[in-house]
């Protein structure tokens, strides 16, 4: 029988490179580590180390063990998270992965309903523009703008965010060539709605960079320029009014994805019927395809 906590050493030794980083990483003397890629070569009947006066580099076959150890790695903290979700019942914690903007405009105001169906549930939202890793453990259930490449995975279209320029109205009586603009700075260059703004905005100046979108709508409340928002944001802000353009704004669709063995889950479950119902509701959100 092989160990796993043979395999795990082994996949530590693959990602640290020595010995001595994975038996910090781990907690144990340095002998540990040798002893157990020791007992895994034995049992496995193979050399996975070269056994260099100053290093430890993996064998051929070393690096090809340690690379399916990573996936096991991967499957065994998806059936973790499977257990407890199973055992959890309606009371329990579900992780949430999610656009800021959906967070804070259309998830966040109807907590107060999900708390009053299942006061024992605790919704985390982990607002962010980077995509969760579902199959690490990030996150159990994920709300993306993107659609998911990994076909082990359920996804389900739940609706669209639109986009629209806004401004104050005193900055819209500024003259359309006077106009400046406030966007994300350059790592972001690849969103349909950044790329959309640097169409229309045809070489007029950009006033303001921030990464983050309520920041760059605070500064086009006090008239810096004008912003590109999701709807959702911009037609509820008292200040803000949608700016004419020349090209109809970009359309994400609303991903939510999921694993599986994880949906199984009666807390997920609930959680994603909640979910589903907040875009669901919200006209701006609305499936119009």
């Amino acid at each position: 029988m092989i160990d796993w906590q043979d395999l795990q050493v082994l996949t530590l030794l693959a990602r640290n490179g020595s010995l001595s980083a994975a038996a910090r990483e781990l907690g144990v003397e340095h002998a540990t580590i040798g002893r157990r890629i020791d007992s895994l070569e034995k049992n496995l009947g193979l050399r996975l180390v070269d056994r260099l006066p100053r290093s430890r580099p993996l064998t051929k076959d070393g690096l090809a063990v340690a690379a399916l150890a990573q996936n096991m790695a991967q499957q065994a903290a998806l059936i973790e998270q499977r257990s407890r979700m199973a055992s959890a019942g309606l009371a329990g914690v579900v992780r949430v992965s999610v656009p800021p903007s959906l967070a804070r405009a259309c998830i966040a105001p109807k907590i107060a309903r999900l708390n009053a169906s299942h006061p024992d549930l605790q919704l985390v939202l982990l607002p962010g523009t980077a995509l969760a890793a579902l199959n690490k453990g990030e996150a159990d259930v994920a709300i993306r703008s993107v659609r998911p490449e990994d076909d082990g995975l359920i996804r389900k279209r739940i609706g669209a965010v639109r986009f629209g320029l806004y401004g104050t109205a005193k900055f819209s009586r500024h003259p359309p060539e006077d106009w400046t603009f406030i966007s994300y700075d350059q790592s972001l260059d690849h969103l349909p709605q950044q790329m959309w703004l640097h169409r229309i905005r045809s070489g007029r100046r950009i006033a303001f960079f921030a990464s983050d979108l309520l920041t760059q709508q605070i500064a086009a409340s006090n008239h810096i320029g004008a912003v590109v928002l999701p709807t959702i944001i911009g037609e509820r802000d008292a200040v803000l009014i949608q700016l004419p353009t020349n090209e109809a704004p970009p359309v994400r669709d609303i991903w939510l994805t999921a694993y599986p063995g994880v949906k199984r889950s009666p807390v997920v479950n609930a959680v994603i019927d909640f979910l589903i119902a907040c875009v669901e509701e919200e006209p701006l959100l609305a499936d119009r395809t």
